[in-house]
């Protein structure tokens, strides 16, 4: 294989109560990259449209990582590499993750599949601190995996893929401002009550045998965040307008996507969420901000090749 072209889906992290080991692929956007073998060694960007990037190969995400792998493998061959975004930056959607993570899979069918899944989220990881400056699995995993993930652990890297229920589906606005993850990071608290943690342990463990045994109740339950959100949602605004018109349309939750500022909601059934979409449309109408609204599937497949 000498060329290869491929998407790589946009992600919701966090999801509410499990900040930073939690996350999902969305069908609907993403980014779409091409890979070409060359017999000089090393690695080239040789366009980026979508997004203003760097062609610093260094300081590039994807490249970075396509870098890493190509040293660790001791390739005898390079790669050119191009990237079309297909949603901002700072979007909340994991737009460097989408990056990181296609130039770990696109990079390792080059490679003759030599890396496993865990070893790709590895590398990608490496792209997310160069891209954001932490080596955040979250984001990356779930576009990996697809479908719905949870990083048990970082040392060592465990990852585990969950069930999605049938009917489970996605709405999300994303108003077109940016959160920089290091500000959406600073304005956390350095502590947390104890009783507060109680109750984000049990959502998590809510949330996640609610996935297991298809029960929307619960699962709309335990989609609910005490530690995180009431800090963020400053950043991002009508934050409350919009969880609210969602939950009023038959939304089973609604929360911050990553870092913001783009909002998500999950619901069960078509039906329900367009009723979901049109609610959130009409909510943000009018504020000044100019935004984006799509819907979609959850994304069990993940990477896929185009």
């Amino acid at each position: 294989m000498d060329y290869l072209k491929i998407f790589s889906p946009a992600t919701v992290a966090n999801v509410s109560c499990g900040f930073d080991s939690l996350g999902f692929a969305v069908d609907e956007i993403g980014d779409t990259m091409t890979f070409i073998k060359t017999p000089q060694k090393g690695v080239e960007i040789t366009n980026i449209t979508g997004a203003n990037l760097s062609y610093d190969v260094d300081k590039n995400a994807a490249s970075a990582v396509v870098k890493k792998m190509l040293l660790d493998a001791n390739a005898d061959f390079g790669i050119q590499l191009t990237i079309h975004k297909g949603y901002s930056p700072g979007s909340g959607l994991g737009s460097s993750a989408a990056s990181a993570a296609g130039a770990a899979f696109g990079t390792n069918q080059l490679l003759n599949h030599k890396y496993a899944n865990l070893a790709l989220t590895k590398f990608a990881m490496f792209g997310e601190e160069i891209a954001c400056g932490s080596q955040i699995a979250d984001n990356v995993a779930a576009a990996i995996y697809g479908g719905f993930v949870l990083i048990r652990s970082y040392e060592p890297l465990e990852i585990i893929k969950l069930p999605v229920p049938q009917e489970l589906r996605l709405v999300a606005i994303r108003p077109q401002i940016e959160v920089r993850t290091e500000d959406a990071r600073n304005v956390l608290p350095k502590e947390i009550l104890l009783k507060d943690a109680i109750t984000q342990w049990a959502n998590v463990g809510g949330l996640i045998s609610g996935l297991y045994s298809n029960d929307y109740n619960l699962i709309s339950n335990s989609l609910v965040d005490i530690i995180v959100e009431p800090h963020r949602k400053k950043l991002i605004p009508f934050f409350d307008e919009v969880k609210n018109a969602a939950i009023q349309a038959g939304a089973l939750g609604a929360g911050i996507s990553g870092s913001g500022p783009t909002i998500f909601a999950l619901c069960k059934g078509d039906k329900i969420a367009r009723n979901v979409y049109n609610s959130i449309e009409k909510s943000y109408r009018n504020k000044g901000i100019d935004f984006e609204l799509f819907t979609s599937k959850i994304n069990q497949e993940g990477i896929k090749i185009l």
